[in-house]
């Protein structure tokens, strides 16, 4: 793959994670803020938002570069829904939120490893983080 066509699908792969793993993380953060009412866990989905921006901004491709590879019209997983819209009820939508971050922020965390190994520590830590905080939500989901 020529060096040009391999960064804009770089590019495009870390677009489309940090947008899936900032949309996962609002979906958690109301659920912990409306349905739970916990301040704790609301707050650190919040600041594992702003984390994954900050850790953004280090990389090499700036957000400009970034969208400009972002192929949304013609992705071809658009319409694979799979398991996508059975949700049963909140716990449902908040694990299903939480596997999604999870696994885009160990796609940034491998793709960043091609073009700034600190990005990708910096991605490790915050899946960890978001390792941690899962474990937190599970007793006040028992009462939900």
């Amino acid at each position: 793959m020529p060096t040009n066509s391999r960064t804009k699908a770089i590019n495009r792969i870390i677009d489309a994670n940090i947008n899936r793993a900032k949309e996962g993380l609002r979906v958690c953060e109301e659920i912990t803020r409306f349905a739970l009412n916990n301040r704790t866990l609301t707050s650190r989905f919040k600041n594992i938002r702003h984390k994954i921006d900050l850790v953004t901004k280090g990389l090499p491709s700036s957000f400009l570069d970034l969208m400009a590879a972002r192929g949304s019209d013609r992705d071809v997983g658009k319409e694979i829904y799979g398991r996508e819209l059975k949700r049963k009820n909140i716990r449902d939508i908040f694990f299903a939120n939480m596997q999604r971050i999870k696994e885009s922020v160990r796609v940034l965390e491998e793709f960043t490893k091609l073009i700034n190994t600190t990005s990708a520590i910096k991605f490790k830590r915050i899946r960890y983080e978001v390792y941690e905080i899962e474990k937190k939500v599970v007793r006040p989901f028992l009462n939900l």
